[in-house]
């Protein structure tokens, strides 16, 4: 159990084995519940864990109890992967209060048929606080970061926000990776639709103060906190990080691969930043959401399939919109054998989304790149060059 400060541990479970986290996203370096204990008069824990690790944390518990008995269980997130092992604590503790939302105290019946919380629980609005003994804990509501009924926890004596599901990554708690990349991947993915009510959580946060960030997933954060708040600003407004142009591709027999690959090399012989050449059919869509979040440009080229896009294309561009992404200019190329009609399709879901500016030519090739084909191509590589 890591000791986070002399009154607050890590007693949270690692999952090194799960195939996909929420049903659709790889986790190759496994991923982490948190769950904190603060230890005081009264003794708080922060958060339950995934049904999956119950025993583990169960355990730690115990560990860190010491034979004690806590008083508070503050539920700042009531999704499976945090709220599964409730029950079980609650039926070794029944004593112990439930501090939340009242939004996430109505919906923890959903999850726990026939438990009564209303007889065992505390609901908390912003600003509302809790007294432990020497620490004062205060409350953050977070609705949709990214669940309506979401809070965050300020601890006011030792400086930590225990931050929900924000400033969390796909990673294990002691993970020595960089940050920025799962945790890109994870905002991207799972919060990135929400990025005004994001804005709106850190207006609320800004001059409180803090130097430690504890979220429910991956690693405790304690250093360059200004760095893992400019991110999550960026990311938030729908800003990209880096100049440079994601390249996604959905091919069937490489012909439009092979277009792709033509448009990435001019894109880079004209100093067009950062270039990235991602093949949709063959790597998970969550990637690829990321990288269009990261790079401040996008070229999609997808072949024609049943007088519509292939589904791999389909899928990257209704992840997209789904994520609310935004400001970003758009070449398109389509690839068709006898009606292509890719070029529409994109057009149309582009057209849909907010502040998307398909830049012209749209390129269309036959089956195969022909000679014929490199000047439109290289007017497209021009006019996504253009600043």
């Amino acid at each position: 159990m890591e000791k986070i400060t002399a009154n607050v541990r890590f007693i949270g479970a690692e999952d090194d084995n799960i195939d996909l986290f929420e049903g659709q996203y790889p986790a190759p370096a496994g991923i982490s519940y948190n769950s904190y204990f603060i230890d005081d008069e009264k003794i708080a824990v922060v958060d339950a864990v995934d049904m999956r690790r119950c025993d583990d944390w169960l355990v730690a518990l115990d560990e860190a109890l010491g034979g004690r008995r806590p008083a508070y269980l503050i539920v700042q997130h009531v999704e499976p992967d945090h709220s599964g092992s409730i029950r079980a604590m609650l039926e070794r503790y029944p004593e112990v209060k439930v501090v939340a939302t009242a939004k996430a105290l109505a919906m923890l019946g959903n999850f726990f048929e026939g438990m009564d919380f209303a007889s065992c629980s505390i609901a908390v609005c912003d600003g509302d606080t809790l007294e432990l003994g020497r620490t004062v804990l205060s409350f953050v509501t977070a609705p949709m970061v990214h669940w309506p009924e979401v809070m965050m926890t300020h601890d006011l004596t030792d400086g930590i926000l225990f931050s929900a599901d924000a400033f969390g990554s796909f990673a294990m708690s002691d993970s020595t990776d960089a940050w920025d990349s799962e945790a890109r991947r994870y905002y991207c993915n799972i919060v990135g639709k929400y990025g005004s009510s994001v804005q709106t959580v850190m207006k609320k946060l800004t001059g409180m103060p803090f130097g430690i960030i504890a979220p429910l997933h991956g690693p405790v954060l304690k250093d360059n906190l200004e760095h893992y708040w400019m991110l999550y600003d960026k990311w938030s407004r729908y800003e990209p990080e880096t100049r440079g142009v994601l390249v996604a591709y959905a091919s069937i027999y490489g012909g439009t691969a092979e277009a792709a690959r033509r448009l990435a090399a001019m894109l880079r012989d004209r100093d067009a930043g950062e270039v990235v050449l991602f093949d949709l059919c063959r790597h998970d869509l969550s990637y690829a959401v990321a990288e269009a979040f990261r790079l401040s440009r996008l070229a999609l080229c997808s072949v024609t399939c049943d007088g519509a896009l292939f589904p791999a294309m389909y899928s990257f561009i209704h992840h997209l919109a789904a994520k609310n992404l935004r400001g970003r200019r758009v070449a398109v190329v389509e690839n068709g054998s006898w009606t292509p009609l890719a070029g529409k399709r994109m057009c149309d879901m582009l057209e849909a989304m907010r502040d998307m500016t398909v830049v012209s030519p749209v390129v269309t090739i036959r089956s195969r790149m022909h000679d014929s084909d490199i000047p439109a191509l290289a007017s497209l590589a021009d006019a996504l060059t253009e600043e």
